[in-house]
């Protein structure tokens, strides 16, 4: 199975992976910015956006859909070691391909976890009732979308302040890949278990926002990850920034990747 992904761009390939709930749509902000100087492929991580689940019986956890990223990039003849930029989930699969020697360096935007035994119970509590919103209420959340100040409040906490930014179809296309994301639960529910990477080799940038109230500092152990990891705070920033500052999060992608 070959995830589905959006390619632009000619150069070494930078792989980018979204988080939870979302699809390759989610650097739509930050992909003509980084496509004018490298071959970029942003996937749909398995049961995401219109990428299939796993098989049946295999759990998606890091380990199982990191190998099928392994096998997708197989495909598409991409030799490792390569370029990785993640967010959240993506940030944690990023992560996770560098511990296995697949990453030859990694951008790790709010990653998950970096907890020392789960994630925070309000991660959960936010992120399932926006999937009860998204797939019970569409037409009321894709009103929503409409209106800048009600987008603002929708995704203030699951993305980012000042989330008016983002254009209509672009929030409009958001609860679509949260309602459609049909791994979302089992996702969440594998992926819990604490990462341990504190002997990756490979370059490593972890950036958290000053405003990423998903992920707080609980959710930032840095003896989780290897000693010459560097660390970014993005100002302003939320959990998913690329819409509030596609010029900053591009600019951390390539100078981490170079």
């Amino acid at each position: 199975m070959v995830w589905h992904y959006r390619e632009a761009g000619a150069g070494r390939p930078l792989i980018l992976l979204h988080g939870i709930g979302m699809s390759h749509a989610a650097w739509h902000p930050v992909f003509p910015l980084l496509s004018a100087t490298r071959r970029v492929i942003a996937f749909d991580v398995a049961g995401f956006g219109e990428s299939k689940p796993l098989p049946r019986g295999t759990p998606p956890t890091l380990s199982n859909l990191v190998d099928s990223l392994v096998r997708s990039m197989r495909e598409l003849d991409l030799s490792v070691p390569v370029d990785l930029a993640g967010n959240s989930l993506g940030g944690a699969l990023a992560l996770e391909a560098a511990r296995r020697g697949i990453a030859r360096s990694v951008v790790a935007i709010s990653p998950a976890g970096l907890w020392r035994d789960h994630p925070s119970a309000h991660v959960g509590w936010v992120f399932s009732g926006m999937r009860f919103l998204a797939t019970r209420l569409p037409l009321m959340m894709k009103a929503t979308a409409r209106v800048a100040p009600l987008r603002a409040i929708a995704f203030t906490v699951p993305l980012s302040p000042e989330s008016w930014r983002m254009p209509v179809n672009d929030a409009r296309r958001a609860f679509d890949d949260l309602a459609a994301a049909t791994a979302f639960e089992a996702t969440f529910e594998h992926t819990r278990t604490p990462f341990r990477g504190s002997t990756i080799t490979a370059p490593v940038t972890i950036a958290f926002g000053d405003r990423d109230w998903i992920l707080r500092e609980g959710s930032r152990r840095r003896d989780a990850v290897p000693a010459h990891t560097r660390w970014v705070v993005g100002h302003g920033w939320g959990h998913v920034p690329m819409w509030v500052d596609p010029v900053g999060v591009s600019r951390l992608i390539l100078d981490g990747t170079q």
